[in-house]
């Protein structure tokens, strides 16, 4: 059994590798499937459109929730969770190695049973997802006659001092509706994998992301795009590993919809797709910017409309090359330097080049800053004893 495990390693790292090494007239082919017929240009830049649209649509809700949640954070004191330079530099690493994974996992095992453990995991997933998305919508649309009952699980260890919080949550009747609302539609891909399914769970994943995955500042964010950049490269033009892994993995990860759409209805097989993070990595970016500008407190929002700008015609540049050579293209490699490109334009334009790096969501405290603030801190508790001492006695 290892045996037979470490033969089909090796015969897929050695497939990767001839990948690799192959003249690039054999590896920038991809045949498309015999069975699809061509769709008309009509389905085509409906597809297309509809991808486009869906993409951005989660990039500016996700952007405006995430300055919501900032403001949140920063008036009750709590601490966010940023991503730090350190894990922008690592990412790329780490996504490279759980997709490799992947691939290998596909090669190894059987498809049908991969996909239903995949299938369990992103159910789960995306109903919570989709609950917090449709959250603030219930609620609003919710009639009097509901009533708004809240509860709350409580779930500690340990007494005393040494009492945490294992379990801490608070939800009410609106968000049972919520759960329910959102459980139905799990089924429903549970059990048939409806394009349109997909959809809802992939739309309430890259808004739920853009909203609460939070670069602390424009340099993260820079090491971060450019490291995906050489990532997306790699792994579509130097191997055949993202692909294969694409066309594998049955998970909303992936944004999709029918180029038949006008030929066979709501039951059109032919795909085009977009994966999530293609719109999540670049919308963390975005969503950045538009707290950037919150902060100045400027009219206008200057950096993030160009950049979100630059993200559609990112976009636009990915289809059409797409179309032109007919192989998959790495988005990223059109999109980072719009995004990362654009802002720094705009800054070196109004002199903001400073400013623009000098930002942080989080200031974080300067050691010798924190070293004064403890020492007065000590000063202040010592007086307060000394005070206590006097009026016991």
């Amino acid at each position: 059994m290892a045996e037979a495990l470490i033969g089909t390693v090796k015969e897929a790292i050695k497939g990767i590798l001839e990948n690799v090494t192959a003249p690039k007239n054999e590896t920038a082919t991809a045949s498309p499937p015999v069975e699809k017929k061509p769709s008309t240009p009509e389905g085509m830049a409906v597809a297309y459109g509809s991808l486009v649209v869906m993409a951005m649509l989660p990039i500016i809700f996700g952007s405006i929730r995430s300055v919501k949640l900032h403001k949140l954070k920063k008036s009750t004191g709590e601490k966010a969770d940023t991503m730090t330079k350190k894990d922008a530099m690592y990412f790329p690493l780490i996504a490279s190695c759980a997709l490799f994974g992947l691939y290998l996992f596909f090669k190894i095992f059987q498809k049908v049973h991969i996909n239903y453990l995949l299938t369990g995991y992103f159910f789960v997933l995306g109903v919570i997802a989709l609950a917090h998305l449709l959250s603030p919508v219930i609620n609003s649309l919710m009639p009097a006659a509901v009533p708004k009952v809240p509860f709350h699980i409580l779930f500690t260890k340990g007494e005393g001092k040494h009492k945490e919080d294992i379990v801490n949550y608070r939800f009410s009747t609106h968000d049972i509706v919520c759960l329910v609302i959102s459980s139905v539609i799990g089924v429903w891909y549970l059990l048939k994998k409806h394009w349109i399914a997909n959809n809802l769970f992939g739309l309430a994943f890259a808004i739920n992301g853009v909203e609460m995955l939070h670069l602390n500042n424009f340099v993260t964010g820079v090491i971060l795009l450019s490291g995906l950049f050489f990532y997306d490269i790699f792994w579509v033009f130097g191997t055949n590993v993202m692909v294969t892994v694409a066309k594998s993995f049955e998970a909303p990860i992936k944004l999709v919809f029918p180029q038949d759409l006008l030929e066979h209805g709501f039951n059109a097989s032919n795909f085009a797709m977009l994966g999530l993070g293609d719109i999540v990595i670049p919308g963390i970016f975005i969503a950045l910017l538009l707290r950037f500008d919150d902060s100045k407190k400027r009219k206008t929002r200057i950096y993030f409309y160009s950049t979100l700008v630059a993200y559609f015609l990112g976009l636009l540049a990915t289809i059409f090359v797409m179309h032109v050579f007919k192989h998959a293209q790495p988005a990223l490699l059109y999109l980072v330097p719009a995004c990362m490109g654009t802002p720094l334009l705009v800054a070196l334009v109004r002199g903001e080049l400073k400013v623009l790096f000098a930002y942080e969501d989080h200031p974080e405290e300067k050691p010798e800053k924190k070293e004064k603030k403890e020492k007065e801190e000590g000063v202040s508790s010592s007086s307060s004893k000394k005070k206590e001492s006097k009026k016991a006695k």
